[in-house]
């Protein structure tokens, strides 16, 4: 709604967003602020998604269990293939090799076997781990969407929307990524590491020892580096956050831009804001690229002592050679799910930013929904005493406001820019709920009526149309989603938009571009009108419907509001005095309160508000 803007402008330290209902909006809401993180119960409520896919999450880890086993026994074999064929000489001078052929055979047709079954354990691994990354992600995004659309209105207004986008796609995203390529490497590595510590327990607890030396130093590092990845990668979508939000209001706002020469300035805020991300991204970066080469070293370090002390042992004759061999294999293994982490640490924490932030609006409060009352049906009767309001705590709007509209009435709210009228709406469609006083309908209280049951009675009509990327047909039974096509085309006919519907080549079957834009003005506030028209409601609001469509187009519009009006109670906001002449009541609002209210005749006789707004549009008289 248009006049929010212009109510709150001289108020709010928040820059209001174009067409907004309140403070804030995709471009200017408050800026993304760093916040205590939380990375324990990220990960807890990330794994119970990963969780809900119980039987996939069962199969995938029966699976690895599997590939583990099979990964674990393949050194095994090759050491006992080895130790068949190799034996270490008393007299060096005297090389000479024994083979045990039949244990040789047997062994080499077991490593084969290993191999292929690890193969196909791998393929039907990487298949689980697909399906269950895919289920998650689109479980947690289902219920990011859901949380979106029961957010409270205050919370859509004061929040940049391409941030919000944001979470939506580029954090989910990087979640999706990090649980397809991380998942099985993470569960497989504990697996792995289980089973590698006990095989070379059993092997040589001295070797065991050996290869733990370096672990130490593993931990270390991770621990002190991790944190501060933590903190940029976290920056780091923040600020992607407010980029995107940048780039969304820009494209929105790109007439506005361009109209009044800002594309300079665009460009130079959004080179900004890139500069930003560069700068935290190359740090980020950096920080992570770190941890692959140290512990790739820290890996090769522990190889070498395991060689070198395991080359002393089987010259002692403590281990045999294919011993030796098993053991470096199990080295790396050990070492592997280790290495793979840290390479993949700032993926995951990219992730778990992300996961925090998503978390972050699911976890916030949804729209309140108090009301117990199901009236089955609205007269249309309303009354507001003594209302106050305000956005802003301490800024009020509405300062004691009393109002009160018979069944079937039609009045018209006038008054200058940020006295109130659009909040008079915001509070009957309960977008917002008053701070004090009571709004009635029907002699009910307002907050005491379901939520939903009250807004299927209202219908409002808004300056600024809004138009979903469908057909004709659909945007109109958006009204009513379970009208038929009679009911649709009728509903046209009486918004005056079936003659220019039934003209295109598609007629009702037309397919809409973003918002409506291969469409006029004036043609998608008809198509607004007859979609108010099939929801048929009691109570209907108008706001601004016809400020910015030209006077031609205006009559056609006011003829279509005519008919739509008829028995129902109607409330018109508009600047426009020439279209609210003959409303049964004038009501004029004045910082917050009603000033006067009165028939078109009476107030002008007053010279009072009114005549003074109407002198200023008619009589030229200096604004």
């Amino acid at each position: 709604m248009a006049e929010k803007k212009r109510e709150q402008a001289p108020q709010q330290t928040v820059q209001m967003r174009p067409g907004g209902r309140g403070p804030g909006g995709p471009g200017r809401g408050p800026a993304m602020r760093e916040k205590p993180k939380d990375g324990k119960k990220t990960l807890k409520r990330l794994l119970s998604y990963i969780g809900s896919s119980k039987y996939l999450l069962i199969g995938l880890l029966a699976v690895m269990l599997v590939t583990t086993v099979l990964t674990l026994a393949a050194p095994a074999l090759q050491a006992t293939a080895i130790d068949a064929i190799t034996i270490l000489p008393e007299d060096w001078s005297n090389l000479a090799v024994h083979i045990n052929k039949s244990l040789l055979v047997k062994t080499l047709i077991a490593i084969a076997a290993v191999y292929l079954l690890s193969s196909l354990s791998m393929l039907l691994q990487g298949i689980l781990a697909a399906k269950l990354t895919k289920s998650t992600v689109m479980k947690l995004r289902g219920d990011l969407f859901a949380r979106i659309e029961h957010l409270p209105l205050r919370y859509i207004d004061t929040h940049k929307h391409g941030d919000i986008m944001s979470r939506m796609t580029n954090d989910v995203e990087n979640i999706s990524n990090t649980v397809s390529s991380s998942i099985a490497s993470l569960f497989s590595g504990a697996l792995t590491l289980i089973g590698t510590i006990s095989i070379m327990l059993w092997y040589s607890p001295i070797m065991t020892l050996v290869a733990m030396v370096t672990v130490p130093f593993t931990l270390l590092f991770g621990t002190k580096v991790g944190g501060k990845m933590r903190k940029l990668f976290s920056k780091q979508q923040a600020i992607l956050g407010r980029l995107n939000g940048h780039v969304e209001e820009m494209v929105t706002g790109h007439k506005t831009v361009t109209a009044y020469g800002r594309d300079k300035r665009a460009i130079e805020e959004f080179t900004e804001l890139s500069e930003e991300m560069k700068k935290t991204s190359i740090r980020a970066q950096v920080f992570g690229g770190t941890m692959g080469p140290v512990m790739n070293f820290l890996g090769n370090t522990g190889f070498l002592l395991i060689a070198a002390v395991g080359g002393y042992l089987a010259l002692e004759g403590s281990i045999s050679v294919g011993v030796i061999q098993a053991f470096l294999i199990y080295a790396r293994q050990f070492t592997r799910p280790i290495n793979e982490l840290a390479n993949q640490y700032a993926q995951i924490q990219t992730a778990m930013a992300g996961a925090e932030r998503v978390f972050a609006i699911m976890d916030e409060p949804s729209e309140p929904n108090f009301g117990k009352l199901y009236p089955e049906s609205i007269r249309g009767e309303i009354e507001l005493k003594d209302v106050v309001f305000s956005y802003v705590p301490g800024k009020q709007v509405l300062k004691g406001l009393d109002l009160s509209v018979s069944p079937g009435q039609k009045i018209a709210i006038v008054g200058a820019t940020g006295a109130g009228k659009t909040t008079i709406v915001n509070l009957l469609t309960r977008f917002y709920d008053i701070d004090s006083g009571e709004i009635l309908l029907d002699g009910m209280e307002l907050r005491d009526i379901e939520r939903d049951t009250l807004r299927k009675n209202i219908a409002i009509v808004l300056q600024d149309t809004v138009l979903f990327s469908d057909t004709i047909a659909y945007n109109i039974r958006y009204g009513r989603l379970d009208a038929t096509d009679e009911e649709v085309r009728a509903a046209a006919k009486m918004a005056n938009a079936d003659s220019f519907i039934s003209r295109l080549p598609n007629g009702y079957d037309t397919e809409l571009s973003e918002s409506g834009s291969n469409l006029s003005g004036g043609q998608r506030q008809l198509i607004s009108i007859a979609r108010a028209v099939l929801a048929d409601p009691k109570i209907l609001i108008l706001d601004e419907a016809t400020s910015s469509v030209d006077t031609r187009t205006e009559m056609h519009i006011q003829n279509a509001m005519v008919a739509l009006m008829k028995n129902r109670t109607s409330l018109i906001i508009a600047h426009r005095l020439s279209t609210i002449r003959d409303a049964d009541k004038i009501v004029v609002i004045e910082d917050g309160v009603v000033a006067e209210a009165g028939s078109h005749d009476e107030l002008l006789a007053k010279e009072g508000a009114y005549y003074r707004l109407y002198q200023k549009q008619y009589a030229g008289i200096a604004t």
